[in-house]
């Protein structure tokens, strides 16, 4: 997956356009899209993946991911950390393929399309795709056309992109839109959405204090949910760059 590909291998595909890809074994390019990449992960990737292997978030955040403050964005990204291989592999590719399929990222999933999800000051919702058509890849010659909602079922997208979705409401924040600089507060309690089971001990525990009120039924459930509890920290972080 390339940041820089020439624009005569990005389309912009409408809903019901089709196209055609499958990787599998016998494509020659196999698991090549897995190395020489830089990829972003969500809070959402980061729970799945540490579920998979049975680690905590935050072990999983301290033996896989690097956190990186880029110019020009408001919050932290936390990156997969690659293998020092001479080829930058995933640490989770194998000769037959990746070792946590079942749980992958979405960027994985989502390829080979891109997807980009906004919502305007109405509230309403868009998304707008496209097709990354690499030219080393020999995997769109493989597989039957499909459109866009075939390709999301196909590699359960659905909770995936909800949840990354609602993240939106925290990164397209309209004070970050009018250059409010995330105070050290603000950051900590990003990466508290990446390290959920020091968030949860923290707040069972009675040392962080919500700016709001909660159930009791809320809180038993964000005790044993972890998306319950992810969600529960994306509202925080939302209310505190509303406060002012």
């Amino acid at each position: 997956m390339q940041d820089d590909l020439a624009p005569e291998h990005v389309h912009p595909l409408n809903p019901d356009e089709t196209f055609r890809f499958s990787c599998h074994p016998g494509v020659a390019c196999f698991t090549d899209c897995c190395r020489q990449l830089d990829l972003a992960l969500t809070p959402y990737d980061v729970l799945r993946l540490s579920s998979h292997l049975g680690l905590t978030p935050s072990v999983f955040l301290h033996q896989y991911a690097l956190v990186e403050q880029e110019e020009g964005n408001a919050f932290p990204l936390v990156f997969l950390g690659m293998v020092d291989d001479g080829r930058a592999s995933c640490p989770f590719v194998t000769g037959s393929g990746c070792s946590v399929y079942a749980d992958r990222p979405a960027a994985c999933r989502t390829y080979p399309l891109g997807r980009g999800a906004f919502t305007t000051p109405d509230g309403d919702h868009h998304e707008m795709h496209v097709l990354l058509n690499e030219p080393h890849c020999k995997g769109f010659n493989e597989g039957e056309p499909q459109n866009i909602a075939a390709w999301q079922k196909d590699q359960e997208l659905a909770i995936y992109n909800g949840i990354n979705d609602e993240l939106l409401r925290i990164l397209h924040h309209p004070r970050l839109k009018d250059g409010h600089q995330p105070e050290a507060r603000e950051i900590d309690i990003f990466l508290a959405l990446y390290t959920l089971d020091t968030f949860r001990n923290l707040l069972l525990d009675g040392n962080i204090s919500l700016p709001f009120s909660i159930t009791e039924n809320e809180l038993q459930e964000i005790a044993i949910q972890d998306l319950a509890l992810l969600r529960l920290g994306i509202r925080w972080l939302d209310h505190v760059l509303s406060e002012h």
